[in-house]
């Protein structure tokens, strides 16, 4: 007696193989492809093996190791940061008593979704020799000439983290906004009628039932910032003196501005992206989440 063949492809199994094959034409071979250029050196017509040679002048390159640590002190400045402000806001906006939530809700995500261009012209316009942050910190005597905030390396670096942090705090905000909304209110009355202030509220209830939420925003927050390249482009194009530029920055101009150089480029990608993987690791480890 012969036995029956199950089809593979019945039970809406089918459905299955058109993404499947999607994300391996588009992500799969070109990672491979990918991660065989970083192998290779010589103009992009003519390239040749190099075996780890790619690998091993990112450890000499100063403009990579200047845009490594403009990329570290964005992630370790901003991101903190930008979660702390936006679980704040969050908790804020998600009182009961709080009159015009939607307005304020929307005013606070508008950056998030403003054209990258707009948004940089209204950043470098407001923080100008002659903008009105200045303006405002002179008529209130805490300066007493303007902040060169595009010109000079510290002040560009700051502007680079107040544009990130205005950008993306709303963004991480809806996911705290809506994790907020699923605790049950119950608890927080029994809080108040125990005496617990809304600090204690915010400390010992909300965050802890907030922890998915954070570790998932840590670690997109993260790849993003790993990833900045438009703002630095658009508001300071990596100056003064590469002192705002990042890796991704670097990898655009080996690629695009500069004469191609599509192995190195490709290198630099990888580590990048290893360094994604660790710190994705190292945030889900400390989460405790599996």
């Amino acid at each position: 007696m012969m036995k029956k063949i199950k089809n593979p492809l019945r039970n809406g199994n089918g459905f299955l193989v058109i993404p499947v094959v999607m994300i391996t034409l588009l992500v799969f071979v070109p990672m491979v492809f990918g991660l065989i250029t970083s192998f290779q050196t010589g103009t992009p017509m003519n390239m040749t093996f190099d075996g780890l040679a790619n690998y091993k002048r990112l450890l000499s390159d100063k403009t990579f190791i200047t845009a490594f640590k403009n990329t570290v002190l964005y992630l370790i400045i901003q991101v903190p940061i930008m979660l702390f402000l936006a679980i704040i806001i969050s908790n804020f906006l998600n009182d009961k008593k709080l009159k015009f939530k939607g307005l304020f809700r929307t005013a606070i995500f508008l950056p998030c979704i403003t054209s990258l261009v707009s948004y940089s012209l209204v950043m470098k316009s407001i923080f100008a020799n002659d903008g009105i942050v200045n303006e405002i910190l002179m008529r209130l005597h805490l300066i007493a000439d303007p902040i060169q905030w595009i010109t000079h390396p510290f002040w560009a670096k700051v502007l680079i983290i107040i544009s990130i942090t205005w950008r993306w705090t709303g963004y991480n905000m809806i996911f705290f906004l809506s994790g907020m909304q699923n605790i049950d209110s119950e608890i927080y009355d029994a809080a108040e009628v125990d005496g617990a202030s809304k600090w204690d509220q915010l400390i010992k209830i909300t965050i802890p039932n907030l922890k998915p939420i954070i570790l998932f925003t840590s670690i997109t927050s993260t790849i993003g910032t790993l990833q900045l390249f438009d703002e630095i482009a658009n508001i300071t194009n990596g100056g003064p003196a590469n002192a705002t530029a990042t890796i991704s920055q670097y990898i655009y101009n080996l690629m695009f501005k500069f004469t191609p150089q599509f192995g190195y480029a490709a290198a630099m990608a990888f580590v990048v992206s290893i360094i994604i993987i660790i710190l994705s690791l190292i945030q889900t480890k400390v989460g405790g989440e599996k």
